[in-house]
């Protein structure tokens, strides 16, 4: 049941808000000018690291016979959304 059509729909659905949280979270910031370059630096880094993080996954699953399903794939991207939307959500103090 785990890895059910279900929930595999439910996780990305999950993943679609979560993420248009964070867009939405740090559209504000750069449109209040709250931003500082070293946030747009890490929208395009965690990016980068994400994906080959996932890479590298795909490659060790396949060398073990296991292909990466697509449960790991949305779990994957959905707890590095989960880790941002709860960072940019803390206020900044100062």
């Amino acid at each position: 049941m785990l890895n059910s059509p279900w929930t595999l729909a439910f996780d990305s659905w999950s993943l679609m808000l979560e993420a248009s949280a964070v867009i939405a979270m740090r559209t504000a910031r750069f449109a209040t000018g709250d931003a500082t370059a070293a946030e747009a630096q890490r929208m395009v880094s965690e990016k980068m690291e994400a994906a080959a993080a996932l890479q590298m996954q795909a490659i060790l699953a396949a060398m073990g016979g296991s292909p990466l399903g697509a449960h790991q794939v949305v779990r994957h991207y959905r707890g590095k959304v989960r880790r941002n939307r709860a960072r940019l959500a803390r206020r900044r103090v100062g």
